[in-house]
């Protein structure tokens, strides 16, 4: 029985620290330290930079991506736009044509995001790369925000924040749910990049100096967090930029969020076993900390305790009419019924936004187990079908 009980409590810190505890811990040791966040708000670096927009079939948003870019408050002359839309088959080509102060790269053949990249980065002659998706949108200095940051020759990346556009009265289950979790993992990142690195940038938004690419094989499917991942491991940091963001619209649906999720999911699990080397603390110290913290113990060991911490409770229950167990076990149940009501409310399309953020919770963890047989099973393609936005 003390094993049981033993095993019960490391399963329940394990999952408090992934998600809130490590988080206080880099907050308290980030205050006993007294660092500051020191900033450069002098804009006046101006890098010749390349702009990166992989794409495909986005013809219903293609033209008002370009005008968000020719927006961007940057020197003409200094930014260069290159549009990839391999294997195109609707009007986002044309529509690209249309505007001459864009390179188009183009080819029939669809290979995926990655294998896109990779033959963008092979035209690219600037010092500075920033990479960001065709159906989100950047401010306007968000640029001069990210470069501002490449003056410490130890900073390799930059990542930005990515924002998920409130709908208003039409947020749904997606919507609730995802801009909640992007709001949490914007602070983390700001944790992470105060204590050391942000350890991961997201695809939305985030930019590299050139020299320190390696060519990415095309079956990866986290190709941005591959790619800043191994620049940390080469000794550089990824610095988070909040004053440069991506804004996006929330899934369509949860099914649509789904997509993502199970994607994301996989590409996880394949991260982990290509990053290997990062858990040895010995070798990378705080970056393995970070990584671990932040990364492996929530998408590997998370989803795998929570049933077990629930079963375990009942056993215990069982055994010992303990009040603290009870209470627990009534705090797990009450968490699970609120998520169950959020699935009910959202198969009848009522929005009651409260019940969103636990089903949210639950339903991120479970598509980690089908995102885990995708990966075992070699079924996850890189040519994934992308998920459907809200109308912004």
């Amino acid at each position: 029985m003390t094993f049981i009980k033993v095993l019960f409590w490391v399963c329940i810190f394990i999952v408090f620290y992934s998600y809130i505890g490590y988080a206080i811990m880099v907050w308290v040791l980030l205050k006993l330290k007294k660092k500051n966040r020191e900033t450069d708000d002098n804009n006046s670096f101006e890098p010749f930079v390349t702009l990166i927009v992989a794409t495909y079939n986005e013809e219903n948003v293609i033209e008002k991506k370009i005008l968000d870019c020719l927006q961007l408050n940057y020197p003409q002359n200094k930014l260069k736009i290159i549009f990839v839309a391999d294997g195109s088959t609707d009007n986002t080509v044309e529509i690209i044509k249309t505007y001459p102060f864009i390179e188009l790269l183009y080819e029939s053949e669809r290979r995926g995001k990655v294998a896109a990249i990779n033959r963008a980065m092979q035209t690219v002659v600037t010092d500075f790369v920033i990479f960001c998706d065709a159906n989100t949108y950047l401010n306007g200095d968000s640029i001069r925000e990210i470069v501002k940051h490449y003056k410490d020759e130890k900073v390799g990346a930059v990542a930005g924040e990515k924002k998920i556009l409130d709908i208003g009265k039409n947020k749904n289950a997606a919507g609730a749910g995802e801009g909640l979790y992007w709001k949490y993992e914007s602070f983390l990142k700001q944790l992470d990049s105060d204590f050391y690195s942000v350890v991961g940038a997201a695809g939305e938004l985030f930019s590299i100096r050139t020299k320190l690419y390696e060519h990415v094989n095309n079956n990866i499917l986290l190709d941005d967090f591959i790619i800043s991942m191994k620049i940390c491991m080469k000794g550089y940091k990824v610095m988070y930029e909040p004053k440069a963001y991506a804004q996006e619209a929330p899934s369509l649906t949860m099914r649509d969020e789904q997509k993502r999720k199970i994607r994301i999911s996989a590409g996880g699990f394949q991260s982990v076993i290509l990053l290997k080397p990062l858990l040895n603390f010995f070798k990378y110290g705080r970056l393995s900390f970070l990584y671990i913290s932040h990364r492996v113990l929530r998408w590997i060991l998370c989803p795998l305790l929570l049933p077990l911490i629930f079963f375990i409770n009942l056993y215990l229950v069982y055994l010992y009419s303990s009040p603290l167990y009870m209470l627990i076990l009534v705090i797990q149940g009450t968490l699970y019924l609120l998520a169950f009501a959020g699935w009910l409310f959202y198969i009848k399309n009522l929005k009651i936004n409260i019940f969103y953020v636990p089903y949210y919770f639950v339903f991120m963890n479970f598509s980690l187990y089908i995102g885990f047989k995708k990966f075992l099973n070699n079924k996850q393609s890189v040519l994934w079908d992308k998920a459907k936005r809200e109308k912004q």
